[in-house]
């Protein structure tokens, strides 16, 4: 049988790279031709997986998007399977140049688009004026408190009070595991305070109350003072929102009793609030990925680029998280700093992140989760050059800590975690949105306030799971541009925005996933 054109059969993604991604299965003994050479594959290489397009000697580097992913551990052949069996990690030099390719700003879109999104009023800052979503909050302080807050926001629902206010989207619980048994006015607990604010003033919750226990470390009266929740106007009024302890309230039953009418008085202002066309300047696009295979990097990652790029050109804000899973990519995004500034806070996260594996008995440069080894992910280098291609291709213009307020304009960074429910709960809590989440092995991930875009990276996932996901960038490897499933992701970010909703709120998914980072001890 005579040998198939390579493309049939794999997405060889640089001329330099010494390896190719299958796009389909390749079945053991296929022959593929590219540039007259003929390359034999003696053994099936799955989808998403890599071989060999050319022998790689010990110790070469495996180069896939024309950068190091690793090194061979033994002689590979032309052909051959390339994977953790065959690979390793190992140190090489990352010259990070900073701002020394800083790409010039996008050049003014053909058109000014819009969303239909709800106003906040001029009380507040740009980064929290402008939702895409009109949620009342319950927001535990403390762990202690977590089931009374979820009580007070299941009465609600259960009492049908919200079919009387169809402009409500709902009343959410934001509960964690913590809130205690930590250094008061620490690390953690500032932190945690930070990221209890970026939620109360969301831009998508238009009226919050707290709940605590009353003894608690994170005590909402440090909460409110030290995160300035009493100058933010919420639901209407000044002063910070309502506190309800349960020592002081006389337990549960009476806090829950409490906190839904506390509720019920805030519904009919949310209520009053409608949708009104805005600018696409006011999107915050909070971008993750999770679950990933050896195509994330080459479809959905790419495409989700694209759509960065289009949401910066209309004015607006993209944020890349995950700094562990940036590692070994980061030299890419110094050259694109704006500032050796703005490079140096970002290779300064990875140092932290060096440091504080390591006082564990880690590495930062870990081989990636079984899941993504399955998928075709080899190294953590492989992993992070694809995850950056979330970002596109714009300038760099702020790293900034977890669960910070994102106010500037254009592609930022925020350190977080690579674990996909830490990492959006602070990229939320900075001010996303709208948010556009892509998977290769199919994660369901959402989180309330901010809707949460599915993008499966190949098409048997989008079938398989297609009540979870929400677009399918696997036909990029049947021959459909980047930019087209880019644009498509794009206009999807504003008809979200604009109040379609997502597969993870259709299915209810949300609530639970607040997971705030906690970066000490627990004492």
């Amino acid at each position: 049988m005579a040998a198939a054109p390579l493309p049939e059969y794999a997405v060889h993604l640089r001329p330099q790279d010494n390896v190719a991604v299958a796009r389909r299965p390749i079945p053991a003994g296929t022959e593929l031709r590219e540039n007259g050479h003929v390359v034999r594959v003696p053994a099936a290489v799955r989808m998403g997986h890599k071989f060999a397009v050319r022998p790689i000697e010990e110790g070469e580097p495996i180069s896939k998007y024309g950068q190091v992913i690793g090194f061979a551990a033994r002689p590979v052949a032309a052909g051959e399977h390339v994977h953790v069996h065959n690979v390793q990690l190992g140190a090489f030099e990352r010259d990070y140049a900073f701002a020394s390719a800083v790409p010039p700003p996008p050049p003014p879109p053909a058109e000014d688009r819009t969303f239909l999104g709800f106003d906040r009023g001029p009380g507040r800052p740009d980064h929290l004026r402008y939702g895409t979503r009109n949620y009342v909050a319950v927001i535990s302080t403390v762990n202690c408190s977590a089931s009374t807050s979820k009580y007070i926001a299941d009465r609600v629902r259960e009492s049908g009070l919200l079919k009387q206010y169809p402009n409500v989207d709902g009343v959410v619980a934001i509960t964690h595991r913590g809130g205690c048994a930590m250094q008061f006015d620490g690390p953690d607990h500032k932190q945690l305070d930070r990221t209890l604010a970026g939620f109360a003033r969301h831009a998508n919750v238009a009226a919050c109350i707290l709940v605590g226990l009353g003894c608690e470390i994170v005590q909402a009266s440090h909460l409110i003072e030290g995160e300035k929740l009493d100058v933010i106007q919420l639901g209407g009024t000044r002063g910070g929102p309502p506190v309800l302890n349960i020592q002081e309230c006389g337990g549960i039953g009476k806090t829950v009793e409490a906190g839904v009418k506390a509720v019920a008085e805030v519904l009919p202002r949310v209520d009053d609030i409608r949708r009104v066309p805005i600018s696409a300047r006011h999107i915050i696009l909070g971008t993750n990925c999770g679950g990933s295979d050896g195509n994330s990097g080459v479809t959905a990652n790419p495409a989700l680029g694209v759509a960065s790029d289009l949401v910066v050109q209309q004015g607006g804000t993209t944020i890349l998280g995950e700094t562990p899973e940036i590692y070994g990519a980061e030299h890419i995004l110094t050259r694109r700093a704006v500032s050796k500034e703005v490079g140096e806070k970002l290779v300064e996260r990875i140092k932290w992140w060096e440091w504080y594996a390591g006082i564990f008995g880690a590495e930062i440069n870990n081989n990636p989760s079984p899941g993504n080894k399955e998928g075709g992910l080899t190294t953590i280098y492989e992993k992070s050059l694809g995850a950056i291609a979330k970002a596109g291709t714009t300038a760099m213009v702020d790293v900034v800590r977890y669960a910070e307020p994102v106010a500037a304009k254009g592609f930022v960074v925020m350190d977080t975690p690579g674990y996909d429910p830490v990492s959006m709960t602070g990229i939320v809590a900075g001010g996303a949105n709208v948010c556009v989440f892509t998977t290769g092995r199919g994660s369901v991930f959402g989180c309330k306030p901010a809707p949460s875009i599915k993008v499966a990276t190949n098409t048997p996932l989008y079938r398989h799971m297609e009540g979870d996901m929400d677009i399918d960038a696997g036909k990029i490897l049947d021959g459909v541009p980047v930019e087209e499933v880019g644009r498509e992701i794009f206009e999807t970010i504003l008809a979200v925005a604009s109040g379609e909703k997502t597969k993870s709120e259709i299915n209810g998914v949300g609530e639970e996933e607040f997971a705030p980072w906690s970066i000490g001890p627990t004492l």
